[in-house]
């Protein structure tokens, strides 16, 4: 007796066929036909999954030689919980000391392989952001193919939701989502060390953002000490920060380093992690006498929150070169925030988070209140790693 024949048509060799064949709800089934042949030695199973072939084709037309062609990425954004400016340079920057802090407040990035061999393309929600070579994502896709002789260019749209001219270091997030997101889509053709090191030739504060998101930075921001997370990650953020802007380099330029805190910067990293965060350990430079001679009003909103929110935030600074004002431990803004007229251009965060990202995976928007992964530090631990590199 002759053996049964079986036979199936691979989908693969009719793509256009495939999709058309397996349409319709009986492809939900998780398999549409299971035949058995028997042998004189064994038995002979077939297992067709339509459904699962159609979602590997997908997969097939969405990647070319094994990595992705598209990739949407959260952005993140920072606070400097203290920033200490410790001395001028001879080459005119400023040699600084800070806390860095990636929060849950960020863009989102879509990247998609373009056709051209030329040039990149970018596109945004706000109007007034650059799309030319001046914007950190062309400069950082630039400076990603000058290292590495890559030539692929992108589709980007960037869904801004950052304000700019704010201390939060939006540009700098998305010029090293950008390297992140340029080297998945090339197959990881560089380090993370590399990305970081690289960054810091188009930005001070890009390096940042390849840490794990909470780092001891010094120098022009661009030296960069990765060490766990000195606060819970459920503490609650607010940011405010109004219309005006602080341009960064206007309040450097009203910057006298006689007017600097005399605190040490690691024995302020030492407070907060033993104690958390207060008013007095997040000390920012660039405030009294800079940011407020270049913004007065901005003096004036941070001593109206201070007296209207009648201690419910643990600290209130301001990041960066501000103009953002970040109160610790409330998610919400003084009432007179939404009701006074002349606020009604103001910038509200809602509630903001710490944030942190795992090797080798970048940084994921919290979709609700994150856990609080860090209850109580064993102190002399958490100091052998920031201050002496010693994980034992």
């Amino acid at each position: 007796m002759a053996s049964p024949s079986l036979h199936f048509a691979d989908p693969a060799s009719n793509l256009m066929g495939s999709f058309a064949s397996f349409r319709g709800p009986k492809c939900r089934r998780k398999s549409c036909l299971r035949a058995m042949a028997s042998s004189s030695s064994k038995n002979l199973e077939i297992v067709y999954d339509p459904v699962g072939r159609y979602e590997e084709l997908t997969r097939e037309l969405q990647t070319s030689g094994g990595f992705a062609r598209n990739l949407t990425l959260f952005s993140p954004s920072k606070i400097n919980v203290f920033l200490r400016i410790t001395s001028k340079r001879p080459d005119g920057y400023h040699d600084l000391a800070s806390l860095f802090h990636v929060i849950s407040l960020g863009d989102t990035l879509k990247f998609s392989v373009s056709p051209s061999k030329k040039k990149d393309s970018l596109t945004t929600n706000v109007f007034g952001i650059p799309l030319d070579d001046s914007n950190l994502v062309i400069k950082a896709l630039n400076l990603y193919r000058k290292k590495t002789g890559s030539d692929t260019y992108f589709w980007v749209h960037l869904d801004k939701r950052v304000p700019s001219g704010a201390g939060l270091g939006g540009g700098s997030g998305n010029a090293a989502t950008a390297l992140w997101a340029a080297n998945q889509i090339n197959g990881n053709l560089a380090s993370e060390a590399d990305l970081q090191e690289w960054s810091a030739e188009i930005g001070s504060d890009i390096p940042f953002f390849f840490s794990h998101g909470a780092a001891f930075c010094t120098g022009r921001g661009e030296i960069v000490r990765d060490i766990p997370a000195p606060l819970p990650l459920d503490t609650p953020l607010v940011l405010i920060k109004p219309k005006e802007a602080c341009p960064t380099a206007e309040v450097y330029k009203h910057f006298r380093i006689a007017d600097a805190s005399s605190e040490d910067p690691e024995e302020l990293l030492r407070k907060i992690i033993e104690n958390g965060v207060s008013q007095d350990v997040c000390i920012n430079d660039l405030v009294e006498a800079p940011a407020f001679q270049v913004l007065p009003s901005l003096k004036a909103l941070k001593q109206r929150i201070m007296a209207a929110s009648r201690g419910k935030y643990k600290s209130l600074f301001m990041s960066g070169s501000g103009s953002t004002l970040v109160g610790v431990g409330d998610p919400e803004p003084p009432e007179f925030i939404y009701d006074d007229e002349q606020h009604s251009d103001t910038f509200v965060s809602g509630k903001s988070y710490f944030v942190t990202r795992r090797d080798n995976e970048w940084y994921q928007q919290p979709l609700s209140q994150p856990e609080a992964v860090i209850d109580k530090h064993d102190i002399n631990e958490v100091y052998n790693q920031l201050f002496t590199g010693s994980d034992k």
